[in-house]
């Protein structure tokens, strides 16, 4: 009968509770890109009205069709009659202009354009209708599990709903998708038609510096933003909904991000591809397989804690073959306590195969007359 062995790999670096941070927005996310860890959440599954912040799946597009070769940024779309009359916040395109895409792209990043959306919109795909369509394919395409497109603004609609995870997985996908074109996000200011503003994320103007990403209100949503920090080595992303005022948003936003930064650290267990055991191999024509993360094993951690923490490696023994390289063959788990905070699949650095008859036999040999398995290696 198999037994499972945990194995202790390395011990106790935490204490507390990992989930001690409280916020007064009632959705929340806060995140580790670099160790791709949640350090905070908060009703991140309830579907929501993501108001503006759904804008960044519109530029997402945009980026996309840029980056495919089928849209330039010197391309230049005509203002439609709908496009101008849309209320909210504006870029204040005039009707008939035609206007660069790369003006509508800082037209809805830093101004939050309702108008500049549609043209947008309506310039890639012929309406809006179907823009929003595309979006919500697309949306499937990257991982978005619960996000559902009726417009390319955030206009409230109660079917244009996303959650704070999936604009989590947007924004990530954002920046590792598009580096080259995050810097639109960090823009502080940009004047259209004469009139400047000023970008609406507040943490653009702290000392924490943001290079993105959107913030987003209405009254069917509240005040929301999606923010992003590189500091320290760290990016830190963070999305919060439901505040009841900008000052509200302002504040948690930069209250979270000092936390994750100042009160949590990251540590790395080892690199992607590295060995971490040798395992034996019972009736297979390999005596033994190395096992490895074809991930970076890492985990943001509180820096007070200093007890609960450990890591395993587990597996089923004995291990019989035939292993598959592309297989899962044990977990590496990261564990407070008895609860499990993170999980990496491990595999064999080799194929094995079963041992024919004769191999069997020459095995079970051994076994009776020395008390272990032999296996000659080829």
């Amino acid at each position: 009968m198999k037994k499972v062995y945990l194995i202790f790999f390395l011990f106790c670096i935490l204490s507390k509770n990992l989930n001690a941070l409280e916020t007064i927005a009632k959705q929340a996310m806060l995140y580790d890109l670099d160790t791709r860890s949640v350090i905070f959440k908060k009703n991140s599954d309830q579907l929501v009205s993501p108001s503006s912040m759904s804008k960044i799946m519109t530029i997402y597009y945009a980026f996309k069709k840029i980056s495919d070769g089928e849209l330039s940024l010197e391309d230049e779309f005509t203002v439609s009659r709908k496009a101008w009359k849309k209320g909210g916040s504006k870029m204040f395109v005039k009707i008939n202009d035609k206007v660069k895409v790369e003006d509508l792209i800082r037209g809805i990043i830093v101004q939050s354009g309702n108008d500049a959306c549609i043209v947008l919109a309506e310039g890639i795909s012929g309406s809006e209708s179907l823009f929003s369509e595309e979006l919500t394919e697309l949306g499937k395409e990257i991982g978005l599990k619960n996000s559902f497109f009726t417009n390319s603004t955030g206009w409230p609609d109660p079917q244009h709903l996303m959650t704070v995870e999936d604009l989590l997985t947007l924004s990530i996908r954002t920046i590792k998708d598009f580096p080259n074109f995050l810097h639109y996000y960090s823009e502080k200011e940009f004047t259209y038609n004469g009139i400047k503003q000023l970008n609406r994320n507040p943490l653009l103007f702290t000392d924490l510096k943001s290079d993105g990403l959107k913030t987003g209100h209405t009254s069917l949503g509240g005040y929301g933003l999606v923010a992003t920090v590189k500091k320290k080595n760290r990016r830190l992303i963070l999305v919060l909904n439901g505040l009841n005022s900008s000052k509200d948003r302002a504040k948690e936003a930069e209250r979270l991000i000092k936390i994750g930064l100042n009160q949590y650290e990251n540590i790395k267990v080892t690199d992607a591809n590295k060995k971490l055991k040798t395992l034996n191999v019972w009736g297979g024509d390999k005596k033994n397989i190395d096992i490895f993360s074809k991930e970076e094993i890492s985990v943001t951690v509180p820096k007070r804690i200093k007890k609960q923490i450990s890591f395993f490696i587990k597996y089923q023994s004995p291990i019989l073959p035939p292993i598959s390289v592309d297989k899962p063959i044990g977990e590496f788990l990261i564990k407070k306590n008895k609860e499990i905070l993170k999980k990496y699949d491990l595999f064999s650095n080799q194929e094995v195969r079963k041992m024919n008859f004769f191999q069997k036999i020459a095995q079970n040999f051994k076994f009776l007359l020395f008390g272990e398995s032999v296996i000659r290696e080829r």
